[in-house]
């Protein structure tokens, strides 16, 4: 059975930093994308990066670019997320996607999902 569980979320002020992991067990996903999503209380969903498990492309939405950076780790089967100068609206609930069988910034789209860590950053 595949798994994706996500760690490495929780309370931080604004301007800090933290670095979420997603680990996967039950397969490799080399050739795969995987990807990170959000979802802030009463909002959609949205698309937040995405990596090739080759690491030879990367894509981050406008609103965390040049301030989150996707990673992995082939030999512990995890991509990370690190996050610095966090800010207020970054709080949400952040989801590890795995496989994406369509557009890479839809959600919908991937095979395995996990089931999310929460982000809460404090102004």
């Amino acid at each position: 059975q595949v798994q994706l569980v996500e760690s490495g979320g929780g309370l931080v002020q604004a301007g800090g930093s933290l670095r979420l992991s997603c680990a996967a067990s039950g397969r490799t996903f080399s050739g795969d994308a995987m990807a990170w999503f959000r979802q802030a209380p009463g909002k959609e969903r949205e698309f937040v990066a995405a990596i090739r498990w080759s690491g030879s492309f990367t894509y981050y939405a406008d609103s965390v670019k040049g301030r989150f950076t996707i990673s992995r780790d082939g030999a512990k089967n995890t991509v990370y997320l690190q996050m610095n100068s966090l800010k207020p609206e970054d709080t949400a609930a952040y989801y590890c996607a795995a496989k994406n069988l369509g557009r890479y910034s839809d959600f919908e789209q991937y095979e395995y999902r996990g089931q999310g860590t929460q982000v809460t950053v404090s102004s």
